[in-house]
């Protein structure tokens, strides 16, 4: 399966004819980086009734993303005749007198009376409800369009994300390569670094029994071992060549697996008391930090 990206966009525009009405409708869709998927609808007046097949067929499609859905409907006519409301504009002008008097609050203005829903409205040709059922049939139809080429920009940033997402997750497994070869990791210089410890142990404290020296020593040469690390780290590196490969959503289980990267590289550098163990797990997290920066654009 192909990776997507949470982040896209698309616009379809079509025309509808059935008999003399023809209408021209156009979609939008919009997509970003989401913890889950929110979708937010703008739909003009007679349509809200589409909204519950709308977000079925949004969420049939994608999994994660913040979408905004807009569509637009023209009938192809222009009309100049334009009716008022007049009972919805007498109870609203008794009501802003009323708030007015009672509270203080600004007289409600022209342009905020016009503004309001439902005061002004443009005749429309008589619709059956068959032509409009076909209408919204077709709309919808428009709607799957749409979400097909969302998907295909989605997958094709996705493509890009994957390429990257590889090349990071090879460069964590050559620097773990790297630290299990590294020099500093041989018996002898483990050896050399913990005699001088020791050796500092003793100079601090002259009256240091010999229980507590070997206490000490035993958790120096704890300490000094990373090979715990470097493990999980190949295993973690091994599940997210699995997760590439195989594809899909798999956003938030990558995120998870850059967690544990981090958790190791963090380790690793607390253990290490080599200098160019300590530079490796420094390179290590600063990879951790660039793969996990980009998962949070994946779905």
């Amino acid at each position: 399966m192909t990776l997507q990206s949470m982040t896209g966009f698309a616009r379809y525009s079509a025309t509808h004819q059935n008999g003399g009405l023809v209408t021209n409708f156009t979609w939008e869709i919009r997509s970003v980086n989401g913890k889950g998927l929110d979708v937010r609808l703008r739909l003009p007046q007679g349509f809200e009734g589409l909204e519950h097949n709308i977000r079925g067929l949004v969420a049939k499609s994608f999994t994660r993303g913040n979408m905004q859905v807009s569509l637009t409907i023209d009938n192809g006519t222009e009309r100049h005749d334009i009716s008022i409301n007049h009972a919805l504009v007498e109870k609203l002008l008794e009501a802003s007198q009323e708030l007015q008097s009672r509270f203080g609050v600004a007289p409600l203005t022209l342009d905020g009376l016009f503004a309001l829903r439902g005061i002004l409205d443009q005749p429309q040709e008589a619709v059956s409800e068959e032509d409009e059922a076909a209408l919204k049939a077709a709309v919808l139809d428009g709607l799957r369009a749409l979400l097909l080429q969302l998907k295909e920009t989605r997958e094709q940033e996705g493509s890009a994300l994957k390429r990257i997402f590889e090349k990071h997750v090879e460069e964590i497994a050559t620097l773990t390569e790297k630290a299990r070869l590294d020099p500093a990791r041989g018996v002898e210089a483990i050896k050399n670094r913990l005699a001088a410890q020791v050796s500092l142990l003793l100079d601090a404290s002259q009256a240091l029994d010999k229980d507590k020296l070997h206490a000490e020593a035993a958790y120096l040469a704890t300490k000094a071992d990373i090979q715990e690390e470097l493990d999980r780290l190949d295993t973690h590196v091994a599940s997210a060549r699995k997760l590439l490969q195989n594809g899909g959503a798999i956003g938030r289980k990558l995120d998870f697996l850059s967690q544990e990267f981090n958790r190791e590289a963090n380790t690793l550098c607390a253990k290490s008391n080599a200098a160019t163990i300590t530079a490796i797990g420094l390179e290590l997290k600063a990879t951790v930090d660039q793969f996990r920066e980009q998962i949070q654009n994946l779905e």
